[in-house]
């Protein structure tokens, strides 16, 4: 054993040290000095770390994620999986995207990370699926959810990095902003509307709507826009075709409302883009189960539910075909045998009210009924229901993948068994969000198997 030995001389100790501390000594001298030595890395040379990769996508790991996101202003993020089938058909578009967002007067930037390998990154941002895009503005993440072809996506992303409010002076200016805009939005136009009235709204939903205000236009832009007079703030769903328009009053209160309440069109069918939406909108959905969404019978019906709608934008209006969503509506317990169409008013969670004496809508007068079902309900003839749970169960299994709900279940079963060895009783949990996840198909019975945490591709 070796030791340092202490020798007393007057009244000052001397250390006389071995080979094995004086090593130490020497080792914990150069570490000190170090940081002295090897001076930090600048700001210049973490930008130069990026620089070259423009109009690439770049590969990010742990050591240079974080620096990434400070860098870039917007920086779309692609987490995957090497061995996920979706991530490798999705990596040509975001190639193609990159070399046309790199150009932009406001350049987005493109990266990837293998969540899978990096998993510190990927459970720091909360990724349970693959694969999952995420867009940092400025450092935040919110989750994107557009399409993935590389045109659209483009297009798409370029939403995020325009003015809160499109300043719009012709009617040329006013066609460019509304083309440019596309599909993917609903828009929103201010005209004869001071730009003061509506630029905090714009903020405040930025990501799911555009926003413009224009004063000079033509009487053949009135025409066309279906206003007569000013101001009016006119908003469309050029996705669905659709229009309204609104004439104030134009404080604070009145025009969120109607911004909010024109988020959505009148009626659409339920989706997984749709069920993400829902659950932004605080109203009551009226919930329409047919058949089969697509027949012509459907589609009559879609334009009565729209009129209703129209009238009651107090409530949110969609429906879903059982032959397209059978594990979402057996939910509401229908089955093959119920008689179809059937309403529901839905609140988006773990309940719905079937109205007393409109169990179903028949062939005839149907637009009368639909009315009677919203004055029924208004009037409280009601009767309160629950998700069908084992349904619903089915259904989240179609949506996610048999691995996440196994995991579900057994954080469930664990909880179950913490509260009855507490001798507590139980209580039915309510859904939160992670009923619907970020990313999957709009038609379970249509997809092939997938592995335990990938994503479905989203449909364009």
């Amino acid at each position: 054993m070796y030791r340092s030995i202490i020798h007393f001389h007057s009244t000052a100790p001397i250390f006389f040290m071995n080979n094995n501390n004086m090593l130490l000594l020497f080792l914990s001298i150069i570490l000190l000095l170090a940081p002295a030595s090897f001076p930090p890395i600048t700001a210049a040379e973490t930008e130069q770390q990026f620089a070259v990769e423009g109009g690439k996508v770049l590969e990010l790991d742990e050591s240079n994620f974080d620096a990434a996101i400070s860098k870039f202003d917007y920086i779309l993020v692609d987490f995957y999986a090497p061995w996920c089938g979706h991530c490798k058909r999705l990596a040509p578009q975001l190639d193609k995207a990159a070399r046309i967002l790199a150009d932009l007067k406001q350049p987005i930037s493109i990266a990837k990370i293998d969540a899978d390998k990096y998993k510190r990154v990927g459970s720091k941002y909360d990724i349970d699926g693959y694969p999952t895009i995420k867009i940092f503005m400025h450092g935040v993440p919110t989750d994107y959810y557009g399409p993935r072809k590389a045109d659209l996506l483009v297009r798409f992303l370029k939403k995020f990095v325009a003015p809160d409010v499109a300043i719009l002076n012709s009617d040329s200016a006013i066609s460019e902003f509304v083309e440019e805009a596309g599909t993917s939005f609903p828009i929103f136009i201010g005209f004869g509307l001071n730009e003061s009235a509506i630029s905090h709204f714009a903020v405040k939903y930025k990501k799911r709507a555009w926003f413009s205000v224009s004063k000079d236009f033509s009487d053949k832009t009135m025409e066309f826009y279906d206003f007569d007079k000013v101001p009016a703030l006119v908003a469309r769903h050029p996705n669905y075709d659709e229009q309204s328009t609104f004439y104030g009053p134009f404080e604070e209160k009145f025009i969120e409302d109607y911004i909010k309440q024109s988020l959505l069109p009148l009626a659409l069918p339920i989706s997984e883009e749709t069920l993400r939406l829902l659950k932004d909108d605080e109203r009551k959905i009226i919930l329409t189960i047919l058949e089969d969404e697509t027949d012509e019978r459907a589609n009559r019906l879609v334009k009565l539910l729209k009129a209703a709608a129209s009238a009651n934008r107090d409530f949110v209006f969609v429906f879903v075909g059982f032959k397209q969503w059978e594990g979402f509506a057996e939910s509401f317990e229908v089955s093959k045998k119920t008689k179809l169409p059937k309403m529901v008013v839905w609140d988006g969670d773990e309940e719905y009210f079937s109205v007393v004496g409109s169990d179903s809508i028949e062939d005839e007068d149907q637009g009368s009924q639909i009315t009677r079902f919203i004055q029924g309900y208004k009037d409280g003839n009601i009767i309160q229901k629950r998700i069908s749970a084992g349904s619903f169960m089915g259904f989240v299994n179609s949506m996610i993948g048999v691995g996440t709900v196994t995991i579900i279940v057994f954080v469930v079963a664990v909880v179950m068994i913490i509260q009855s060895l507490k001798e507590e009783p139980l209580t039915v949990g309510t859904r939160d969000e992670g009923d619907y996840p970020s990313s999957s198909t709009s038609q379970p019975e249509a997809r092939q198997p997938l592995r335990s945490g990938e994503k479905q591709d989203k449909e364009d």
